[in-house]
């Protein structure tokens, strides 16, 4: 049972966002269209609540990690979650411009995430740099996904927003990588 209620997760998840940001539209001058701006609340809230819980990942690891390279990946760590919460302002933002609502508490977050979960254990230092890097490649990857939704919908604002989240992914996901290769 727990396998399939893992496996069901990702649907889950994208149907709480969408209907939560279903609930209603904000009014707004926006000259995207309404069925446009809508799919990019969907879109960004649903980004929004992978990237939010990755920066509970991180803290987690920065909290928690263990071994030889404990101060520098203390620091990595931190560093890494400071680029997060500043998505996490940019995703939540645009869902707003556009009418929607941010869906962005961590009870939220955690409903709707797509990313598998970090051991609540402290973690050795390169089993931290690995776990976080696979949860760095699946959001990114979600993300260039997103950035090919938002242009096929025309809206080329939110398509910049996450052609500039996916630099930052890349980035991190390079350091992080880093660290495990001799």
């Amino acid at each position: 049972m727990a396998k399939t209620a893992k496996a069901d997760k990702p649907a889950k998840a994208q149907k709480s966002v969408a209907k939560s940001a279903a609930r209603g539209a904000n009014p707004t001058r926006n000259d995207l269209a309404a069925g446009v701006r809508e799919k990019m609340v969907v879109l960004l809230n649903q980004q929004l609540a992978d990237t939010a819980d990755l920066f509970s990942q991180v803290k987690q690891a920065h909290w928690n990690v263990k071994g030889p390279q404990f101060i520098a990946l203390h620091k990595l760590f931190d560093d890494l979650a400071g680029d997060l919460v500043a998505t996490t302002d940019d995703l939540a933002e645009r869902a707003v411009q556009l009418g929607g609502n941010a869906l962005g508490t961590v009870r939220m977050a955690a409903d709707a995430s797509r990313l598998p979960e970090f051991p609540a254990d402290a973690v050795g230092s390169l089993a931290a740099v690995t776990l976080l890097a696979d949860r760095y490649a699946a959001l990114a990857a979600s993300t260039r996904d997103a950035i090919d939704t938002a242009d096929t919908a025309g809206d080329a604002d939110t398509a910049d927003l996450f052609t500039g989240v996916s630099r930052m992914l890349d980035k991190a996901l390079w350091f992080l990588e880093a660290h495990l290769q001799e």
